[in-house]
């Protein structure tokens, strides 16, 4: 893609990881319908714009494309995924009205540095339409919605799970390592038979056969996989040790750049993985900035103004010769900060509200800022000093927790779906192979 900046491809390929919704065509009396989820149709036509969108997607972020069956047959999959998520979303009163749309697709804008015109008229000039556009998001915003109230409320994440995978995690000279996966999905139904599981690992051993023998992992996970990344080429992307799946998490560090797992059996079918890229972990090193401030809160008898006013005063002062430590203790309304002079420590990048980061990080060593608003009244703040801090092991933990939640919700949510399709009224209409589940 050359118009369309790296965050707003990455906003459009969603639709790779997760299925687009449904096209809003017109209804059309001759309209065949390739497939029926549950109590509801999804037309050739709307099936015909999903391929094309996704053709345009993929060609503009230079993947391959597979051959038109094959990804008719995907992209099917994925409308019929989202179709059940929105069912489900519906049924739990999930919805985005047009207020939340609209903040959504401006903050969009406004991260490519564009206005809403500006951003529009970028993508239709390459290829796409801005109202279908608009529904995608809400439709990414909607499932997203479910799928934390569905999957991710659920997950928890322990310290004697946080401690367990860190002490792995210092067992191994490859702790910090990272890996580029490649996967493989052979769906086995919940409830399926003998025949059903014997077919599918028939399947994965052939598979993985034929990518020993030099098969693009791309081309045949686009083909066979019913993986959440299939239409991605199965790239799973990079992910520490502690972000690997459970089911493969021991045998990734023991394979080679380019090795190809036997198949895996999970309660989702079965899984193939290939090493695509690994690359070695680094100390982490963070700019901490020691400051202290004084707030000052707004009520019904001051106004912003005053509040304004009244820390400029203070500024004043404090330059003029007052320690600002005394003026923080006789004036900030902070009281945690304001018995210790306001101090407020050594922050690192993200503890601070963006506001409050934004200010300290651009205010000068020894100098004061101007008095500035953010969620809790007004402020200033004097920067005392900066330093480059080695937080590796607390970042260490937190990527952890992190990691370990990640895992779990990704490994919850591929059941979840499954579950969701096995539980579903699902008739493919699709050729000549119509099929029932």
């Amino acid at each position: 893609m050359t118009r369309i900046p790296r965050l707003l491809t990455a906003l459009l390929s969603i639709s790779l990881l997760w299925g687009t919704t449904v096209a809003q065509a017109e209804p059309q009396l001759l309209d065949r319908i390739v497939a029926i989820v549950n109590d509801e149709a999804i037309s050739q036509t709307a099936l015909d714009a999903e391929i094309a969108s996704v053709k345009l997607q993929l060609k503009q972020q230079n993947a391959p494309i597979p051959p038109t069956d094959i990804l008719q047959k995907q992209v099917l999959e994925r409308l019929i995924a989202i179709r059940l998520q929105l069912q489900l979303a519906q049924a739990n009163n999930i919805v985005v009205d047009e207020d939340s749309l609209n903040r959504a697709i401006q903050s969009i804008a406004q991260q490519n540095r564009m206005s809403l015109s500006q951003f529009r008229q970028v993508l239709e000039a390459d290829g796409y339409d801005f109202n279908k556009f608009r529904e995608d998001i809400r439709t990414e915003i909607i499932t997203t919605r479910l799928r934390q109230r569905q999957v991710e409320s659920r997950i928890t994440v322990s310290d004697a799970e946080v401690d367990q995978l860190l002490t792995e995690q210092k067992s191994s000279a490859s702790a910090n390592d990272e890996y580029r996966l490649g996967h493989i999905l052979i769906a086995v139904p919940e409830a399926a038979s003998s025949e059903e599981i014997q077919a599918a690992k028939a399947k994965a051993r052939a598979l993985v056969k034929e990518l020993r023998q030099g098969a693009d992992f791309a081309t045949v996970a686009m083909s066979n996989s019913s993986g959440q990344q299939a239409l991605s080429g199965g790239d799973l992307g990079w992910r520490k040790a502690g972000q690997l799946p459970t089911l493969f998490a021991k045998l990734v560090p023991q394979m080679k750049v380019g090795d190809v797992s036997q198949p895996i059996r999970s309660p989702s079918g079965y899984h193939i993985i290939k090493l695509l890229d690994h690359r070695g972990g680094e100390r982490h090193v963070v700019t901490q900035t020691h400051a202290r401030h004084i707030l000052l809160r707004p009520n019904a008898l001051k106004s912003d103004q005053e509040l304004r006013d009244r820390l400029e005063e203070l500024k004043q002062r404090a330059e003029s010769g007052d320690d600002f430590g005394e003026l923080a203790k006789a004036h900030s309304e902070d009281t945690a900060s304001a018995l210790n002079g306001g101090d407020l420590g050594w922050a690192s990048p993200g503890v601070m509200v963006p506001q409050f980061e934004k200010v300290m990080q651009e205010t000068p060593v020894g100098e004061i800022s101007e008095p500035f608003q953010t969620q809790f009244g007004w402020h200033i703040l004097q920067v005392l000093d900066r330093r480059d801090y080695d937080n590796t092991e607390e970042y260490k933990r937190n990527e952890a927790r992190r990691q370990l939640r990640e895992r779990k919700i990704a490994e919850e949510q591929e059941l979840w779906l499954r579950r969701l399709r096995d539980e579903a009224y699902i008739e493919i209409r699709l050729g000549t192979d119509d099929t029932r589940s």
